[in-house]
């Protein structure tokens, strides 16, 4: 979807008007195409869809808005306080997701609103969570069994339209007035948060999510100066209200790290002063290992962010910045306008909400990886300590004493979900930039003349992950690399040549004669170019990079290549 207009499908029971409008709009720098689909008639759009031939853009996001009531014909049976069969009321929504899963397979991505009910309506009241009588628990029961059909296709998301309702302020989010005039059941405020989120999702697949919080110390992380007191006079925990909402802000920040949300530290303080406080202070959640880098100096923080920035090898673009200070937020703002600097509440108490309602963690995967990554970085610093602490001689005898080993392992359905997500998310060492569910990455896997490979990394100190793919298409006497991914955290240790060894390994195979790579310039992927000057292929014209086969290409001295037993 890059450079073109996010391109949508909206598909309902009830008029979708409004949201399609402003979806339209919802994004200035990229107005979105919306198709809006008769309302009315969402099983007959989504059947259409399972012929492509009507809708060949496979780019587009479907977006599928129901009532329960118009999908599943047993739901209304216990909506009107009938006896009603759950057995029954399951298999309409099987039926229904099998729909869905054949259109999903026809489209980029399918987003699902969750089917909910009227707040305005008590049902059965104390009884309507009773089974096999009330309609409150079937509800929840339909959507459990929607979601866990649905569960096998990795490009359908779920929206949430409880949170929309409750922006919107509850029942005056339902508009009965409106419904019998025009069949759209909620107010404008109601659509203006769908839209919000579905933008947010739509970045998402692209893989715009930020992966970086840059946080200050002082009344940001804790209450209080602790130059001026101490590690024992800050206010953290206990028996403070202030106290208690810092340590809150600071679990809601560990658990980000669990979905792969990197943290930082930018703070004009003595680094000894703070550091002490991170160590010493039993009420602290967050300790040293919790942070991928720190800057703690008198320095200004844009030139600290820098810093920071090239240590952990991220675009500014990839930054969320929390500081209780105004006047640092607009330093910020002002030395990078990429990074996200939300406005930060005063009341500590405020601190919590505030980040738990930031879209901008949204991810549509979440992997072993992502709940380690953390962890890759603290294991970043000991190497780091350690290429400090030694006389190394050279490049290579530093790469050499690190023990580096490369793990090749063929696409499968138990590396997918990592690969899409790599491939969607990375974008400084990208050959092509090409962004795939893992669906279409799948698919396109599937044929014979195509291959892809994913490279796990490790060294002395630790596993860094699945940190690679190269995929490749043969035609004639050449094989085209296609994608040739690499994640930053190990850009530069000679893997890229253990990558580029493998995929000549299998030319050879082919019986090509030459092997090409086709580099797509971006904003960011520099050092991608950067590498294949330097990677001996010759340039045969701009961007154009030709390996002759006859010729080896070996794999570097400096590590060891090996082979993943087949899934």
């Amino acid at each position: 979807m890059t450079g073109a207009p996010v391109r949508y499908r909206l598909i309902s029971d009830f008029n979708l008007e409004t949201l399609a409008r402003i979806l339209r709009i919802n994004n200035p720098q990229k107005p979105a195409q919306v198709t809006v689909t008769p309302y009315g008639q969402a099983f007959q759009s989504l059947l259409a869809l399972q012929n492509p031939s009507g809708f060949p853009d496979t780019d587009e996001i479907g977006i599928v808005w129901t009532q329960p009531q118009s999908i599943v014909k047993t739901y209304t049976d216990a909506a009107n306080f009938l006896p009603y069969d759950t057995d029954a009321a399951l298999a309409e929504v099987n039926a229904f997701a099998d729909v869905l899963n054949q259109a999903a397979s026809n489209l980029r991505a399918l987003f699902i609103t969750r089917w909910t009910s009227p707040s305005t309506e008590r049902g059965l009241g104390p009884l309507d969570y009773r089974p096999g009588c009330g309609a409150r628990i079937l509800l929840d029961r339909m959507n459990i069994q929607l979601a866990d059909r649905l569960a096998s296709s990795s490009n359908i998301f779920f929206l949430e339209p409880d949170r929309w309702i409750g922006e919107a302020g509850g029942n005056a989010a339902w508009t009965p007035a409106l419904w019998y005039a025009a069949k759209a059941p909620f107010s404008s405020k109601v659509y203006q948060a769908a839209s919000n989120d579905i933008l947010s999702y739509t970045q998402a697949l692209g893989g715009h999510t930020k992966k970086l919080i840059i946080l200050d110390l002082d009344d940001t992380l804790w209450g209080g100066i602790v130059g001026e007191t101490g590690w024992q006079g800050i206010t953290l925990g206990g028996h403070s209200h202030a106290g208690e909402a810092f340590q809150d802000f600071q679990r809601a920040l560990k658990a980000l790290t669990q979905r792969g949300v990197l943290l930082a530290l930018c703070s004009k303080n003595d680094e000894p002063v703070a550091l002490e406080a991170i160590d010493k202070h039993p009420e602290m959640i967050l300790r040293r290992a919790d942070f991928a880098a720190w800057r703690i100096n008198w320095q200004d923080k844009a030139s600290n962010i820098r810093s920071i920035l090239e240590e952990i090898n991220l675009g500014a673009d990839a930054v969320l910045f929390i500081d209780d200070n105004p006047a640092e937020r607009g330093l910020v703002s002002e030395n990078f306008p990429q990074i996200l600097v939300p406005d930060w509440p005063k009341n500590p108490a405020l601190y919590p909400a505030a980040l738990k309602q930031l879209t901008c963690f949204d991810s549509v995967a979440l992997s072993d990886e992502d709940r380690q990554r953390a962890s890759y970085y603290a294991a970043e610093r000991m190497r780091r300590t350690f290429r400090d602490g030694e006389e190394t001689g050279s490049s290579t005898a530093w790469l050499e004493r690190l023990e580096i080993c490369v793990t090749v392992e063929e696409l499968n359905q138990t590396n997918l979900s990592r690969a899409a997500q790599l491939l969607n998310k990375t974008n400084q060492m990208n050959l092509s930039t090409r962004r795939m569910t893992e669906a279409e990455l799948a698919n396109w896997n599937a044929a014979p003349d195509r291959k892809i490979w994913t490279f796990r990394v490790a060294d002395r100190f630790g596993d860094y992950g699945l940190t690679g793919i190269i995929s490749g298409e043969h035609e004639g006497d050449t094989v085209s690399i296609i994608d040739f991914v690499l994640s930053c955290r190990v850009m530069g240790r000679q893997v890229e040549g253990a990558m580029v060894h493998q995929i000549f390994k299998w030319a050879k195979e082919q019986g090509a004669r030459h092997l090409e790579a086709r580099f797509v310039p971006t904003e960011r992927n520099r050092p991608c170019h950067d590498f294949w000057i330097a990677s001996g292929f010759e340039e045969v014209h701009p961007h154009h990079f030709r390996w002759v086969l006859d010729n080896p290409y070996a794999v570097p001295d400096a590590l060891t290549l090996k082979a993943q037993a087949a899934a």
